[in-house]
């Protein structure tokens, strides 16, 4: 338990310092050209996430409503306002996959990681996401971990294709 304390502790800290280095990067994006994606994604890059104080850093930096900056980040997948895993697994419930096993997959990854969609496991290792269409019906049924494919995915081969980015993790930990 002092463990998770120590844990929270450091991680609260550190994301302390990434707001402080995050503060001085914003005035570099112009609001008057576009800016505030820029600045968005940088946020995201940053932070693996859009802290609401990054938001609220964003809109008094660039003199734009915090409705309007939380609009736009709410509007667009690709951001995110709740940590994220080092893994984002996105299982696609597309009509091809949906028909061809998708939801049979995604339950077992559900199962697998023991979370839910939209959550993150506990070690963030991994984020569950659903995807509409991957432009891979042929492939059906589909799963993208990061930017990487994995095709005609069957719920007993889940495990396996995890592995392979759980190894990856502990290999950069040592």
């Amino acid at each position: 338990m002092q463990t998770d304390l120590a844990n929270q502790v450091s991680s609260a800290e550190s994301e302390q310092e990434l707001l402080k280095s995050f503060q001085e990067i914003i005035p570099q994006f112009d609001p008057e050209k576009g800016g505030l994606i820029p600045a968005l994604q940088s946020a995201q890059n940053l932070f693996g996430y859009i802290p609401e104080e990054a938001m609220r850093m964003i809109s008094r930096s660039m003199n734009i409503p915090f409705s309007e900056v939380t609009g736009v980040v709410s509007f667009y997948s690709y951001f995110s306002t709740v940590p994220r895993g080092r893994h984002v697994v996105r299982v696609c419930l597309g009509t091809a996959c949906y028909v061809r096993g998708g939801k049979e997959v995604l339950a077992a990854m559900q199962e697998e990681l023991s979370i839910g969609v939209g959550e993150t496991t506990e070690d963030r290792q991994f984020s569950l996401e659903v995807g509409r269409c991957f432009g891979a019906c042929g492939l059906a049924p589909v799963v993208m971990i990061d930017d990487q494919v994995h095709q005609r995915v069957r719920p007993t081969s889940i495990r396996s294709i995890l592995e392979a980015y759980r190894d990856d993790s502990e290999e950069e930990e040592l």
